[in-house]
């Protein structure tokens, strides 16, 4: 059960309106990386948790969070379309057309189909769809994918801050800034917990090691001209699971023959080689 604050979390006042900007913030509201595919994604993985209660917790706490980053960014939007109908931004960018060619002008379909409100899609209008998130039941996995999930929204977040002339609109951006520092520590605090715990660092840590290919596990394989990526901690010295050896392979060798298809069968009327004809 949720319940609704009618208070933000925290003020979302622009000074001035600006569409065109308006436009820029659905990235980090709707796109990939955005607060409603975060929200989403730590709900789901806590609703499908069946791991320690903490961890459930964690990610509906962190969730639920992330829905009142959606109303504060969706009130910003909001916000900045005020007073800033389309046939203005179009008049202001006609004036200036090398202007509209790299900044573009303002998203259409927020007076068009909002009615001057946010939309659940990114900046360049694609709509928000559930194949962005992960809740794939392994926590190791999840929360690993949650702090990649918080360092490209961190970085959208304050590449839109760099480019912002408006003081409430980055005042809001720092608060949310703020989050993603915040959020990106729990993560990487819930993964070392669950490494130290399952004692291993490779996911599923469940899986048998002997049932793998041991000979191949640590082996990086030199597939260009170059041997520059044989200076990294990747390719010498123990593996990060402190289980083997990584293994630089200078030129590497197939392991298996050239691939032969059988024919397809008549009926699919595949080109057929002259030898079956």
């Amino acid at each position: 059960m949720f319940y609704h604050i009618k208070e933000l979390q925290y003020e979302s006042k622009p000074s001035k309106p600006d569409p065109v900007y308006a436009k820029k913030l659905q990235e980090i509201l709707g796109g990939q990386f955005g607060e409603i595919s975060v929200a989403m994604q730590y709900l789901f993985q806590g609703f499908n948790s069946r791991a320690d209660a903490k961890y459930r917790d964690l990610l509906l706490d962190v969730g639920t969070e992330e829905l009142a980053h959606i109303e504060m960014l969706a009130t910003l939007i909001a916000r900045l379309l005020d007073n800033a109908p389309v046939k203005q931004q179009e008049a202001a960018y006609k004036s200036n057309p090398a202007l509209a060619a790299v900044m573009g002008g303002m998203n259409p379909q927020h007076a068009i189909v909002s009615g001057l409100g946010a939309q659940a899609a990114d900046s360049v209008g694609y709509p928000w769809t559930s194949r962005y998130i992960i809740s794939s039941g392994n926590l190791l996995a999840d929360f690993r994918a949650n702090l990649n999930a918080e360092s490209q929204g961190r970085l959208q977040a304050v590449r839109l801050y760099e480019i912002s002339d408006d003081p409430g609109v980055k005042d809001t951006l720092s608060f949310l800034i703020a989050r993603d520092t915040a959020h990106q520590n729990q993560w990487i605090a819930a993964i070392a917990e669950l490494e130290a715990r399952e004692k291993d660092i490779v996911v599923p840590t469940t899986f048998p090691r002997e049932l793998q290919k041991q000979a191949v596990a640590y082996d990086l394989y030199n597939l260009s001209r170059g041997e520059e990526s044989s200076q990294g901690r990747w390719a010498k010295g123990p593996s990060m699971d402190g289980r083997a050896n990584f293994r630089y392979v200078s030129n590497p060798v197939p392991y298996g023959p050239k691939p032969f298809l059988v024919p397809a069968p008549v009926y699919i009327h595949n080109t057929m080689p002259p030898m079956f004809k």
